[in-house]
């Protein structure tokens, strides 16, 4: 049934959207409703489509893998676009720092416990990243969200998570421009110094 003024549906909008659970989403992927082809991921109980990458993202994963693993103490490893489970979403950043080995994740995915920092690059998925994502990370309890954010040519690091509060959000921003060096802390001990520009293309 349509609108006859504007035409538009009266089933659309947000507030006709299903919203599904992690262990409903886990069964979709299971049962192969979804697979690897779909490319998305579960953001506060929504399917939604992940961002399309280019060559600048995808070489600038590769410079912050990089760096990263230099400074990388034992007991930690970095993974790349792979899944990370939280209460209410399955998002899939650029990069996260985990506990753990290569090993350690064969039958379930890091959890907000075992994660040390998170790490997105953002382009023209930067206000989902800043806000969205974000939001969905502090709530989480993620204690260190970074941006590379391509488009102002700058790091962007987010501290001191809410958690799951009315309005999660984290407490604490730094912009690191090229010529900056930033921590890169772990269980709040900085393991190493990094250069700024080697994060950047």
């Amino acid at each position: 049934m349509s609108s006859a003024v504007t035409g538009v549906p009266l089933f659309g909008g947000a507030h006709s959207l299903r919203r599904f659970t992690v262990d409903e989403y886990h069964r979709m992927i299971e049962t192969d409703i979804l697979n690897e082809m779909d490319r998305v991921e579960l953001l506060e109980g929504y399917v939604v489509l992940k961002m399309p990458r280019n060559p600048p993202h995808d070489g600038t994963i590769q410079s912050v893998r990089k760096q990263l693993a230099h400074g990388l103490p034992s007991g930690w490893d970095v993974h790349i676009q792979s899944a990370i489970t939280l209460s209410d979403s399955e998002p899939e950043p650029d990069l996260v720092v985990a506990r753990g080995n290569e090993r350690s994740y064969f039958t379930r995915h890091p959890g907000p416990a075992d994660v040390g920092l998170v790490v997105e690059v953002a382009d023209t998925s930067i206000n989902r990243d800043r806000d969205d994502k974000g939001r969905i990370y502090a709530r989480a309890g993620i204690p260190i969200y970074w941006i590379v954010n391509l488009v102002d040519v700058r790091l962007e690091v987010f501290t001191a998570p809410s958690g799951p509060t009315a309005s999660p959000g984290y407490g604490q921003r730094v912009d690191y421009d090229p010529a900056a060096s930033v921590p890169f802390v772990l269980d709040g001990v900085t393991v190493t110094v990094l250069a700024v520009r080697e994060l950047l293309p």
